[in-house]
């Protein structure tokens, strides 16, 4: 039930919306139309470089200004260059579920390979608070590959902020008290890319695991926002991620999710 009643959220009356609102709870809150800007001011903040990488076509003697881009993406690179994050969403991303990826995240063991140990995906409405969490966990990690602690770090990041374990599988998955948003950790989607030299040996078809989130809104509809890891991101950094985006702590928003406006709380940001 929404704290205030009287306090208006319809976006196609303007002069009747407020600037912003707090609302909650934070996994069913959207990403506000800032999932970029979100991220990408966190990873200036810490120091990450950022880079625009553009790909078109320009014809005999037309003007710059006329170049046809075909698809850009920006990468932003730590100072070690261990680890980098790519805003995806204008560079024809693949699907996860059927929700376009925005953010895509890797890391590596050393600068002589150019190759990712693993990679983390974010699509629009997952939380900008969330993903930029998982960034600073990220960042602050000496070794960004390295494995540390194990599932239950996860799990215990979400129950701790009063989510369900799941009853049929306790020790992999949960859920929030009102069964929309999920995390477990199971078979990844098809293209999600690993490091691991048993991931990379697997047969065509042979199916690998990693943790997974996602949010439902409607149960076998269409997911609201989606994350996967994968097999080799370590669990620290998944259980940073997962402590985040199941805070019970109200976030700033101008624009809510239509498909779960209804069950947000929300005051009046004074």
């Amino acid at each position: 039930m929404p704290v205030n009643r009287d306090f208006p959220l319809d976006p196609s009356a303007p002069d009747q919306t407020p600037a912003a609102c707090w609302v909650g709870p934070r996994h069913l809150a959207g990403d506000d139309g800032r999932l970029y800007d979100t991220v990408a001011g966190t990873l200036t903040a810490v120091g990450w470089t950022s880079l625009m990488m553009v790909r078109g076509r320009q014809e005999p003697d037309e003007a710059p200004e006329d170049r046809q881009v075909l698809r850009s993406t920006v990468l932003h690179i730590s100072p070690d260059s261990l680890r980098w994050a790519q805003w995806v969403l204008a560079d024809e991303p693949f699907l996860l579920g059927d929700l376009p990826i925005a953010w895509l995240v890797s890391a590596r063991t050393d600068t002589s390979s150019p190759l990712a140990q693993w990679s983390a995906y974010f699509t629009p409405d997952v939380p900008g608070e969330a993903v930029a969490d998982f960034l600073l966990a990220l960042d602050a990690r000496e070794h960004p590959a390295t494995p540390s602690g194990d599932r239950d770090l996860v799990l215990e990041a979400v129950t701790g902020h009063g989510w369900l374990l799941d009853i049929d599988q306790p020790h992999v998955g949960a859920m929030d008290a009102t069964f929309t948003s999920h995390i477990s950790h199971g078979t990844v989607p098809p293209l999600i890319q690993d490091g691991d030299p048993q991931a990379l040996a697997r047969d065509v078809g042979e199916e690998a695991d990693g943790w997974q989130a996602w949010a439902e809104p409607v149960l076998g509809g269409r997911c609201l926002w989606a994350a996967s890891f994968s097999s080799s991101v370590p669990h620290d950094l998944v259980a940073a991620f997962a402590h985040s985006v199941s805070s019970t702590a109200p976030v700033l928003r101008r624009l809510l999710p239509e498909s779960t406006r209804d069950r947000l709380l929300r005051a009046p940001a004074i």
